[in-house]
C-alpha cells in the first residue's frame, strides 16, 4: 500500500509502507503567451521541495531562403546612412523593408520605398508603399502602380533590387506626364473660354442669382444672365474656373422645386463651350442679368455683346 504526502516545500511524494520513499512525481506543464512564444516549465521534487527551471522559445521568421538572401544582398548594396532599414519581421506577415533613394541628380528628389514581403515572397510579388516630399499624392501613386505592374510581370524570384532600379524610369515617367497636363493646364488658364449654360429653370430668383453672382466673383468669371423662355448663362474666363461653376451648379442647391424644396441644378447643360476669339465677342465685364420677352430680345441680348456667331450655333438647342 502507497500514501501520498506533500512536504513542507510543497513537493509531492509516494512513501511506501516501510517509510522508504517511492518514486518522485514531476509536472509538465506548457503556457501559451502573446506572440507565439511558449514558455515550458519543469518542476523536479527534491527533499527541501520543488525548483523551477523555465525555458523560453521563440517561433523563427518563416521566409524562403531566396528571400533571407535577398535582404543580406540588399543591405550591402544600400549601405549608406538610412538607406536600407528592415522594418518588421513577423512569422504571420513576414518582413518590411525601407529603401531610401535620391532620384533626379541635381534636383536631389529623395523618395522612400517600403516594400512588405509576405511569408510566402517571392512566389507573391510584394506589396509596396512610395512616398516623397518632392511628390504629389498622386504621383506617388502613380509611381507605386507602374512599380506594382512591374513586379506582377515579374518572373516569381527575388524581384526587389530590380524594383528600386526601376524607380528612376517610373519617375521620369511620372515627371514627363506632369509637365504635359501642366502645359495644358497653363494654356486653358491663359486662354479666355466662352460658355453658355442651359438652366431649367429659376423660383428663388433672390437665392439663385446671388449665388451665380456670388460663384462668378470667387472663380473671376464674367457673364451675362438671360431669363426668359430659356434661360442662359453666358460665362467667360479660364476653362478650370467655368468647370468648377458648373460642378457648383449640379452640387449645390441653388433653388426650390415645384413643392419648395430645396433643390440642385441637375438638368443644367453645356450648350457650348469655345475660345473667345473664335466665339466673336470681345469680353465681358461684371455679371449682368438681362430680362427678354421673345426671341427678337434674346437675339438683341446676343448682338448687343458681339456674339451673334455664337447665337446662330446654339440656337438649334433652344428650339428642341
Amino acid at each position: 500500500m502507497c500514501t501520498r504526502t506533500t512536504n513542507s516545500g510543497g513537493g509531492d511524494t509516494i512513501q511506501a509502507d516501510g517509510g522508504e520513499t517511492g518514486r518522485r512525481w514531476r509536472d509538465r506543464q506548457t503556457v501559451e503567451i502573446p506572440y507565439r512564444q511558449t514558455v515550458e516549465r519543469q518542476a523536479d521534487g527534491g527533499e527541501t521541495g520543488r525548483r523551477w527551471r523555465d525555458r523560453q522559445t521563440v517561433e523563427p521568421v518563416t521566409m524562403s531562403e531566396a528571400a533571407v538572401e535577398e535582404i543580406s544582398a540588399l543591405s550591402s548594396i544600400y549601405c549608406g546612412e538610412r538607406e536600407f532599414l528592415l522594418l518588421q519581421q513577423s512569422a504571420q506577415d513576414g518582413l518590411v523593408v525601407q529603401i531610401n533613394r535620391t532620384i533626379g541628380g541635381d534636383r536631389g528628389l529623395d523618395i522612400s520605398l517600403l516594400f512588405q514581403l509576405h511569408p510566402r515572397y517571392p512566389s507573391c510579388p510584394p506589396d509596396i508603399s512610395v512616398s516623397s516630399t518632392g511628390l504629389s499624392r498622386t504621383q506617388c501613386s502613380n509611381i507605386r502602380q507602374r512599380l506594382l505592374d512591374h513586379a506582377g510581370a515579374l518572373p516569381p524570384e527575388p524581384m526587389v533590387h530590380q524594383l528600386v532600379e526601376c524607380l528612376q524610369h517610373c519617375v521620369e515617367v511620372t515627371e514627363d506626364c506632369r509637365g504635359g497636363q501642366e502645359e495644358v493646364q497653363g494654356r486653358e488658364k491663359e486662354e479666355v473660354f466662352t460658355a453658355v449654360l442651359l438652366l431649367d429653370h429659376i423660383r428663388s430668383q433672390n437665392r439663385y442669382i446671388g449665388l451665380l453672382k456670388r460663384w462668378t466673383q470667387q472663380l473671376q468669371l464674367t457673364g451675362r444672365l438671360l431669363h426668359g423662355r430659356s434661360i442662359l448663362v453666358i460665362l467667360q474666363g479660364g476653362r478650370p474656373n467655368i468647370k468648377e461653376f458648373c460642378r457648383l451648379l449640379k452640387t449645390v442647391k441653388v433653388d426650390v422645386d415645384s413643392s419648395g424644396k430645396k433643390c440642385k441644378e441637375r438638368m443644367m447643360k453645356v450648350l457650348i463651350e469655345t475660345t473667345l476669339s473664335s466665339s466673336c465677342g470681345n469680353g465681358l465685364q461684371g455679371f449682368v442679368v438681362k430680362n427678354y420677352q421673345s426671341l427678337p430680345e434674346l437675339t438683341a441680348a446676343f448682338q448687343e455683346i458681339n456674339m451673334t456667331m455664337l447665337y446662330q450655333q446654339i440656337q438649334p438647342s433652344l428650339s428642341d
